[in-house]
């Protein structure tokens, strides 16, 4: 029986929070698959994960590679999963039970009633550790809830909406045909695995439940701020290749045209503004040089980047201009939540 599901746990170095993952996710049955891929842990990581194959030997497997970061364990889970749907689960994060029960019903409806969804989309929630009051984010507004929808029939995306890594689930047959395949020794490749595929998308649907629990606070994070600085030539390389991704790939539909836009200039502010927090001659010229190349390489996409409120955000003059880029940002980080 193909399951409905594969759940790829990539995981690196994790054995003190996967137990709290995998137990979200293993005993839903036939339904599941579960892939547990080992980048080259030095920890227990890899035998916590052979408990798991060990009592479910019919749902979990334990893939062993040797370390080549994020986007090589996504790679290679992609291709060992057997399920219709495919979708991501940080080994330090976690699913919540009811809404994943409601998500599994959803994909085994679309099977059963011969529905190619190819992309299913549901809400999830920053668990800021220490942090009281839980940020959720939505789709609301933007997408029309418990249809089946093509890109013509979203609407436009909020300010705070784009879609993370954390809120998808693709029909894996997509993510193949796609020719997804992410950098290695990268970090931050979830925005590419957050765009690339969507230009295959023909077919979403927006399940209104809060699924995906995306824990962060911890101080080795790679989404703190302190850590991204210190990986800007990470960061940097996956704003190019996502540039490159969206300048040479035709689009016809403009509301995904309109949406990929959108998500480009959030990631080139994000890439502008830890620039500009690196407060160094190099990372200000570095800067330059991201919207100068983009401007010669395209100038229609620079135009449409450059001055969204995004682009002109992160890109205020002089100092004094700085400081308020800065200051936006911090206000975003406290209004959303993340790291």
């Amino acid at each position: 029986m193909t399951p409905v599901l594969t759940v790829v746990v990539p995981a690196y170095n994790a054995e003190a929070y996967l137990r709290r993952s995998l137990d979200s996710i293993v005993g839903a049955g036939p339904l599941v698959e579960v892939l547990v891929v080992d980048d080259g842990s030095t920890d227990g990581t890899a035998a916590l994960a052979q408990e798991y194959v060990d009592a479910h030997p019919d749902a979990v497997r334990l893939l062993r590679k040797p370390n080549g970061g994020h986007g090589s364990a996504i790679n290679t889970g992609l291709a060992h999963a057997r399920g219709h749907y495919l979708k991501v689960l940080d080994a330090d994060d976690w699913l919540d039970a009811d809404a994943f029960a409601e998500v599994l019903a959803t994909l085994a409806g679309f099977i059963a009633g011969g529905r190619g969804v190819d992309l299913l989309v549901s809400n999830f929630v920053y668990e800021k550790q220490g942090k009281r009051n839980k940020t959720v984010v939505r789709y609301d507004g933007a997408l029309p809830r418990r249809r089946e929808l093509r890109w013509s029939q979203t609407r436009r995306f909020g300010k705070r909406q784009y879609l993370m890594m954390h809120a998808l689930i693709y029909r894996t047959d997509v993510l193949r045909a796609a020719g997804l395949r992410l950098p290695e020794h990268t970090f931050y490749v979830d925005s590419l695995y957050a765009l690339v595929p969507l230009a295959h998308v023909r077919t979403l649907y927006y399940l209104d439940v809060d699924l995906y629990r995306y824990f962060i606070g911890r101080e080795d994070q790679s989404v703190q701020e302190a850590v991204m600085l210190r990986r800007l030539d990470q960061q940097l390389r996956v704003n190019w290749l996502l540039l490159e991704h969206v300048r040479t790939t035709p689009v016809a539909d403009r509301r995904l045209r309109a949406y990929l836009l959108h998500y480009t200039a959030i990631i080139c502010a994000v890439s502008s503004i830890l620039l500009i927090r690196a407060n160094t001659r190099q990372s200000l010229a570095e800067r330059d040089r991201l919207w100068r190349e983009l401007r010669a390489a395209d100038p229609r996409l620079y135009r449409r980047v450059r001055w969204s409120v995004f682009g002109q955000v992160s890109n205020l003059p002089g100092p004094a201009g700085r400081r308020v880029s800065v200051l936006a940002y911090r206000v975003a980080q406290r209004m959303v939540g993340f790291s």
